[in-house]
C-alpha cells in the first residue's frame, strides 16, 4: 500500500486533476468500461449511416461489394484501435482522449494542431447528428418546425452533458436499449419472411450505375459514402480523464464496440439485400425502416442514434476542451480548466455550447461537413504515428500490457491517408494545411510542456544512428565544418566580456561549450552561474552546454577535459582562450596551445582591446604569413583556413568587410604574393574584396595598416605570451590569434 501511496503522488502534473480541494475531486464518478467506453463507442459508430445508408450501399455495391467495403473501413479503425490500446496500455492517459496521447508522444504543439481543429469538428459533429435527429422526427411529426426541433434537441442534449457525464452515460443506457429493440424489430421481420429472395437470387456485386446521391458511380464513391459509419472509436477514449482504469477500459471497451458493431453491420447488409429489390435499395432511404417488423421502432432507433451521437461528442469535446486548457495550449486556460465540485469541466461545457449553437445558426453544413471526416482520419494518422515511432525507437520505456505487431500501425497509417484522399482529395489538402497552420501557430506561442514527450528519445535515437554513421570519417569533416567552442574558465565574468565575440563566432550553427574550472567551495555557484549564461545563449540562437573541472590547475583542466573529449563522437573543434581570465591561467596558455596541436584541436586566443572594445564591427584585417619564395598554395605550408572561416562567420553576423594583408621581405616576391592572394580568394569562394600586400619590417606595417575593428593574426606553438601582447599593443585594436586543428578548408 505505502509503494501504490508513493506511486500516485509520483503522478506528472500531466494527469493530475486541478480541483482546489482534492476532497472535492474524490467525488467525481468514475465509469467502468462499459459504460464510460463500450456504450458511447457503440451507439457513436450504430448510427444514421446504418439505417439510412446502408441499403444504399447494398443495392450499389452488391452483398459481396458492401461487405468488402465494410470490411475496408472497418479494417482501417481496427488498426488505429489497436494502435491505441499498445499506447493506452503504456502510458497514464489523463484527461482529452487522442489529443492526451498524441500531445504526450509529440508534444502540445502536435497534440493542439490536431487538438483545436478536431474539437471545432466535434462541434460540427454534433450540429450534423442534431440535424440528422430532426430529419428522423419530421418522418413522424412531418407538420413541426425544423428550427425548433433543433433547438429543443440541443437545450436536451447540452443540459443533459452539462448536468454530468454520469448522467448522459445513463442517457446513453435507455438509447441503446431503443436500439436494442429497433433490431428486434428488424429480426422479426426476417423471421416472419421479409428475406423474400434466396441466396443465388441476391445481386452479389452490383454494377454501379446509379449511385442515387452521387453524380459519378464507383466503388471508392461508394467506400466514401459508407466510411463514415466507421469513426466513432474516439467517442470512449474522449472520456479518458473520467475512467476508473482507461489503461483497462479503453482497449477492451474500445474493441469490443468495434467487433460488434462489425457483425451488425455485417448481418444488417445480408438481412436487407435479401429483403429488397436493387431499386427499392438505390431509390429509397427508408428501405430499412419500411421493411421491419415495426417501422416505429427503427424510426426510434434513428433518433437514438444520432441523439446518442450527438450527446457523446458534446461530452467527448467538452474535455477536449478542458484538457488543452489545463495544458495552456489555448487562451484563457486557467479558466478553461475548472471543474465544479463534482468534477465536471463547467466552463469548457459552456464554450462547447455555444460553439455548437453558433453551427446550428448555419442551418446547412454540407460544405464543411467532410472536414469532421478528415479530422478523424487525421487524428487515426497521428495515433498510429506514435505507435510506429515508439515500435522504431525501441527504448525501454515502452513496454505496452497491449502488444501489436509491427505491421499493424502501418496498414492504419496508410489506410487513414489513403481514405482521406479517396473521400475528398482537396478537403484533405485542406485539412492538412489548417493543422500545419495551427501547429505553427502554437510553435510560436513557446508554450511550457510539463513533461516528456517521445520526440526527446526521437531526436536521441537520430543523432545516436547520425553519429554512429558519421563516426568513421570524423576526421575528415571539412564539408560539414562547424565552430563549436570549448570555452574555459575560472569565473563567470570572463564569459560574459566576451559574450558578443563569442555569439558571433559560433551563431547559428555552431556551440558554445562553457567549461568551468574550479574546487571546493567555489564550484556550486560556478555551476549556478553558468547555466545563466548557457541559457542566455540559447536565447540567442547558439547551442550551449556546460560541464565543470574540478581542480586548481587551469591548463591541467583544459588539457584533460580535452583529452576526454576526443572519445566523444561531436567534441569541440577549437578552444576559446582570452585574455580576460585571471593571470595565473594565462601562464598557462602556451601549455593549453601545444597540447591543442598535438590533439588536433584548433586555437583561438581573443585579446581584447580595453577601449575600443569591438569597434563598429565594419572591417576585418586577417593577416597572411609571408610564404617566400614559392607562393604556392600547395607548397606544403599549413593555409590560414581557420583565421578565414571564422572570420567569415563574423562577416555574416556583423555585415563586415574582410582585407586579406601579407607582408614580403623582399620586392620582387610582390607579383608573386599579389596572385596569391587572389588565387586564395578564389579557390575559397569568399567574398573578399580587397588584398594588400606590403614590404619590409612586420611590425613597422602594423603600425601604418588599414583601420580595422579586429585583427587576425596567426600563432604558431612556442609563441610567449608576450608576443601576443606586444602584437596586439603595436596594432593598436582588438586581435585574435588563431591556430588549425588540421581539419577545417575554406576550400571545401
Amino acid at each position: 500500500m505505502e509503494f501504490k501511496k508513493r506511486l500516485r503522488d509520483a503522478v506528472p502534473l500531466f494527469f493530475k486533476s486541478n480541483a482546489d480541494n482534492p476532497k472535492e475531486v474524490a467525488k467525481q464518478v468514475k465509469f467502468d468500461t462499459f459504460g464510460g467506453v463500450f456504450t458511447p463507442t457503440l451507439l457513436t459508430i450504430l448510427g444514421v449511416i446504418m439505417y439510412l445508408r446502408l441499403g444504399w450501399v447494398v443495392g450499389n455495391a452488391g452483398l459481396l461489394g458492401a461487405w468488402l467495403i465494410i470490411l475496408l473501413s472497418f479494417s482501417i479503425t481496427i488498426c488505429t484501435a489497436l494502435s491505441m490500446s499498445s499506447i493506452t496500455t503504456n502510458i497514464r492517459i489523463g484527461a482529452g482522449g487522442a489529443y492526451a496521447i498524441i500531445s504526450q508522444a509529440l508534444g502540445l504543439e502536435v497534440g493542439g494542431s490536431l487538438g483545436i481543429p478536431r474539437y471545432v469538428s466535434q462541434g460540427l459533429a454534433v450540429t450534423m447528428y442534431i440535424f440528422g435527429f430532426r430529419e428522423g422526427w419530421l418522418m413522424i411529426f412531418p407538420q413541426h418546425y425544423p428550427f425548433l426541433i433543433d433547438v429543443s434537441v440541443f437545450i436536451l442534449l447540452f443540459l443533459i452533458a452539462y448536468k454530468s457525464a454520469d448522467l448522459a452515460i445513463k442517457t446513453q443506457y435507455l438509447i441503446i436499449g431503443i436500439i436494442g429493440l429497433s433490431f428486434i424489430s428488424i429480426a422479426v421481420a426476417a423471421y416472419q419472411g421479409s428475406m423474400l429472395f434466396s441466396s443465388e437470387e441476391v445481386i452479389k456485386w452490383g454494377s454501379f450505375s446509379d449511385v442515387g446521391v452521387a453524380s459519378d458511380a464507383g466503388f471508392w464513391v461508394v467506400f466514401a459514402v459508407f466510411f463514415p459509419a466507421s469513426t466513432g472509436i474516439m467517442a470512449g477514449a474522449n472520456m479518458s480523464g473520467e475512467l476508473a482504469d482507461p489503461r483497462k477500459s479503453i482497449p477492451k471497451g474500445t474493441l469490443w464496440a468495434i467487433g460488434i458493431s462489425l457483425v451488425i453491420y455485417l448481418v444488417l447488409a445480408y438481412w436487407i439485400a435479401r429483403s429488397a429489390t436493387e431499386t427499392e435499395l438505390l431509390t429509397n432511404f427508408n428501405i430499412m425502416i419500411e421493411k421491419s417488423w415495426f417501422p416505429p421502432l427503427v424510426i426510434a432507433g434513428v433518433l437514438g442514434a444520432t441523439f446518442s451521437s450527438a450527446l457523446a461528442s458534446i461530452v467527448g469535446s467538452s474535455r477536449i476542451l478542458y484538457a488543452m486548457g489545463e495544458h495552456g495550449v489555448l487562451p484563457k486556460g486557467d479558466w478553461l480548466k475548472k471543474l465544479d465540485k463534482s468534477g465536471q469541466p463547467r466552463h469548457a461545457m459552456l464554450v462547447t455550447g455555444l460553439m455548437i449553437f453558433a453551427t446550428m445558426l448555419l442551418r446547412d453544413l454540407n460544405a464543411v461537413a467532410p472536414l469532421v471526416t478528415m479530422f478523424f482520419l487525421i487524428t487515426y494518422a497521428m495515433l498510429n504515428l506514435v505507435v510506429i515511432i515508439e515500435q522504431q525507437l525501441g527504448l525501454i520505456s515502452f513496454r505496452p500490457l497491449f502488444t501489436v505487431p509491427k505491421i499493424i500501425p502501418w496498414l492504419g497509417l496508410v489506410g487513414s491517408v489513403l481514405a482521406m484522399f479517396i473521400i475528398n482529395p482537396t478537403i484533405s489538402l485542406v485539412s492538412w494545411i489548417l493543422v500545419v497552420f495551427v501547429y505553427g501557430i502554437l510553435r510560436r506561442s513557446n508554450i511550457e510542456t510539463q513533461f516528456e514527450d517521445v520526440r526527446s528519445g526521437l531526436f536521441t535515437s537520430f543523432s545516436e544512428w547520425a553519429a554512429k554513421n558519421t563516426a568513421g570519417g570524423m576526421d575528415k569533416q571539412e564539408r560539414a565544418w562547424k565552430p563549436n567552442l570549448l570555452v574555459p574558465l575560472t569565473e563567470v565574468a570572463t564569459v560574459k566580456g566576451a559574450y558578443s565575440i563569442i555569439k558571433d563566432i559560433a551563431a547559428p550553427r555552431g556551440a558554445a561549450m562553457l567549461m568551468g574550472i574550479g574546487k571546493g567551495k567555489k564550484v556550486p555557484q560556478l555551476k549556478e552561474r553558468l547555466t545563466l549564461v548557457s541559457e542566455a545563449f540559447k536565447k540567442d540562437n547558439l547551442f550551449s552546454s556546460t560541464t565543470i573541472m574540478k581542480t586548481n590547475s587551469f591548463g591541467k583542466g583544459v588539457n584533460f577535459g580535452n583529452q576526454a573529449l576526443g572519445a566523444a563522437f561531436f567534441r569541440p573543434n577549437i578552444i576559446f582562450l582570452t585574455m580576460l581570465e585571471q593571470k595565473s591561467s594565462i601562464r598557462d596558455f602556451p601549455a593549453i596551445i601545444q597540447e591543442a596541436k598535438e590533439l588536433e584541436v584548433g586555437i583561438l586566443l581573443y585579446v581584447h582591446h580595453p577601449k575600443a572594445l569591438l569597434g563598429q564591427q565594419q572591417h576585418i584585417n586577417i593577416w597572411i604569413k609571408d610564404r617566400s619564395p614559392t607562393w604556392d598554395i600547395d607548397d606544403g605550408q599549413p593555409n590560414p583556413n581557420l583565421s578565414l572561416l571564422i572570420a567569415y562567420q563574423l562577416k555574416v553576423n556583423w555585415n563586415a568587410e574582410i582585407r586579406l594583408l601579407t607582408v614580403i621581405k623582399q620586392p620582387e616576391e610582390k607579383a608573386k604574393a599579389t596572385a596569391f592572394l587572389t588565387e586564395f580568394i578564389n579557390l575559397s569562394r569568399l567574398p573578399i574584396k580587397e588584398t594588400i600586400v606590403r614590404e619590409g619590417n612586420f611590425y613597422d606595417n602594423l603600425t601604418t595598416a588599414p583601420l580595422a575593428d579586429l585583427n587576425i593574426f596567426g600563432i604558431s606553438p612556442g609563441m610567449a605570451i608576450e608576443d601576443y601582447q606586444k602584437i596586439a599593443k603595436v596594432v593598436d585594436t582588438t586581435c585574435m590569434f588563431i591556430m588549425d586543428s588540421g581539419h577545417e578548408s575554406v576550400f571545401a
